[in-house]
């Protein structure tokens, strides 16, 4: 068997584990990158990229005054009895350092979001913004080659068949029929993206998760870190107790990697995992539906590997998964894609419904919050599914799932069931399979306080984290209108997940744990491999990469000798 020797081994291509390598090799050592797929970026590539870092550095120069304190509080109110206090102490005092660290010596580049509050703004330690913050857009075309093998977003992400839609983008493709700024605007994106095409197979304007991967992998390159594609592990290397490289199965042949300083297990936890899932998913355990946004190849291979190093599995959390509602969309291999829902519900026009056509939920609450809500409506039933309702005026406003604002055309949405029409609420009803007496009722209902802006059943609207997903130009409330623009649309949505929250055990440092609580020698995880810092609870807008960089760091900085 072919031997090679490097410092540090990281198995797995998402933000963490590319802050894990980064950080290593700006210490000096030598660092070897696998990724089992024949792209990379993992499920970092399919999201928004957001990071949650409290007390960041971008904040703090525009005069807002976080404080260690809050964000602890905050996360320990969230997590409950799951509150690690030794990890959420490692996380918040080092995620401004991170940032720092990859601002200053890195492309990574990113903005503290002014009004994306946390997702429960009215909690102990809360913010209602400068916490979460977006990555820069990036030229893809700065990759060369590599370009092609970043891995895409998904499909139902895009429009035009592969132009990228930053969040900041939204509020212009929103106004873009309204405002002539905003008509400017959007059309210079689209004209970028026409010239684009004529020489890539998509986009080349980089945004949300993309943007950050190809950020991180310029820095890798620039600091010749290999990174195998299509190169699985199979098995990790151990003496005395100590993990001291693996197996990886290169270009069809089996290749010893020895890692002198250790190894980082970076593969995105289990979102992929059926049978995973039928163990730690209840509703799936009880024959229920669902389907992950996350890369399907997100099998649990990280957690596989740590446990037969003997490593610990923390299955205790407030929720296993990061729940969102996902539609499905129609491709034309007859395949479907799923969508994620994280905004359109908090439309002014919009409501959700069960099919007793009746509302169940807080629409503007965040998915992570609003799954199990489809949970407890569809408990005595065999398919946990609902329906996301829309008037004409704001589904042309604000678009619906996969279907974009006008002036796009939405026909092939249409066409191809994605999105179910009627002119009456009756007749939307009878083509989606919902009651259509509930319907109507739940819809009259729900006018008569709307033109007022209130919603005295569920109080849409009612922190800043809902205002921020409606229409802050929408007065009086941002996330309340009428249904009554003839025709009406629907989608419906099924359960989803991002990624994963049970994971190995890990300490303040990201050493790995074994049943007894003691580190296994050489053997660290990040990102969803590890269990979650929070617990398994989703306190705010990226606290998924947040945490998987700031440990990712931790774990280059440990593996490098450098003290905390």
């Amino acid at each position: 068997m072919e031997e090679i020797a490097c410092d540090v081994l990281v198995i797995g291509s998402g933000a963490g584990g590319f802050a894990a390598a980064i950080t290593a090799a700006h210490h000096g050592l030598k660092v070897v990158m696998t990724e089992k797929e024949p792209v990379f970026g993992g499920t970092t590539a399919l999201s928004a990229g957001v990071v949650w870092i409290p007390g960041n550095a971008d904040a703090a120069r525009q005069g807002f005054a976080d404080s260690r304190e809050d964000a602890l509080a905050y996360i320990r109110h969230e997590a409950g009895n799951r509150f690690d206090q030794a990890r959420a102490e490692a996380f918040v005092d080092n995620g401004p350092r991170m940032l720092e660290f990859f601002e200053s010596n890195t492309h990574v580049r990113y903005r503290a979001q002014a009004v994306w509050a946390d997702y429960h703004p009215d909690a102990p330690g809360a913010a209602e913004g400068w916490r979460g913050m977006m990555p820069e857009p990036f030229d893809g075309r700065a990759l060369g080659p590599a370009f092609a093998q970043l891995r895409p977003p998904l499909a139902s992400m895009m429009v035009l068949g592969g132009m990228m839609i930053a969040r900041d983008d939204l509020p212009q493709f929103f106004r873009m029929t309204r405002s002539p700024a905003a008509a400017f605007y959007c059309g210079k994106l689209i004209a970028r993206y026409a010239v684009d095409r004529l020489g890539h197979a998509r986009g080349t304007r980089l945004a949300n998760g993309n943007a950050l991967v190809a950020r991180l992998a310029k820095s890798a390159f620039e600091r010749d870190i290999p990174l195998w594609l299509s190169s699985p592990v199979v098995e990790l290397c151990a003496d005395g107790g100590r993990v001291t490289g693996a197996v990886v199965d290169r270009e069809g042949a089996p290749v010893r990697v020895n890692a002198r300083a250790g190894v980082v297990l970076a593969c995105g936890g289990f979102p992929g995992n059926a049978e995973m899932q039928g163990r730690f998913y209840a509703h799936v355990a009880a024959g229920k539906n669902h389907l992950s946004a996350a890369p399907a190849t997100n099998t649990g291979d990280g957690i596989r590997l740590g446990q037969a190093a003997g490593a610990a599995f923390q299955d205790d959390a407030v929720q296993p998964a990061a729940w969102t509602p996902v539609s499905l969309l129609p491709q034309k291999d007859g395949s479907v894609v799923p969508f994620p829902h994280f905004i359109d519900r908090g439309k002014p026009g919009v409501i959700a419904v069960d099919r007793r056509g009746r509302r169940f939920a807080n629409e503007a609450r965040s998915y992570h919050d609003f799954v199990p809500r489809m949970f407890e409506t569809c408990r005595g039933e065999s398919v946990v599914e609902a329906w996301i309702i829309a008037d004409h005026r704001a589904f042309r406003r604000y678009g619906l799932g996969a279907a974009p604002p006008a002036p796009h055309p939405v026909g092939r949405f249409l066409r191809s069931g994605y999105i179910a029409s009627g002119q009456t609420m009756r007749e939307l009803a009878v083509k989606i399979g919902v009651d259509a007496e509930g319907l109507a009722r739940t819809v009259a209902d729900f006018n008569a306080h709307a033109a007022a802006g209130e919603d005295p059943e569920f109080g849409k609207g009612g922190d800043a984290y809902q205002r921020f997903n409606g229409d802050l130009t929408h007065g009086p409330n941002p996330c309340i209108a009428p249904l009554e623009t003839a025709p009406f649309y629907a989608v419906r949505i099924i359960p989803g997940d991002i990624g994963t929250f049970l994971g190995l055990r890990t300490d303040a440092a990201t050493r790995v744990l074994d049943q007894g609580g003691a580190a296994i020698p050489g053997l660290h995880a990040v990102g969803n491999d590890a269990a979650s810092v929070m617990g398994g609870a989703y306190p705010g807008p990226g606290i998924t990469i947040g945490p998987a960089m700031t440990f990712g760091w931790i774990a280059g900085r440990h593996l490098a000798g450098v003290a905390a």
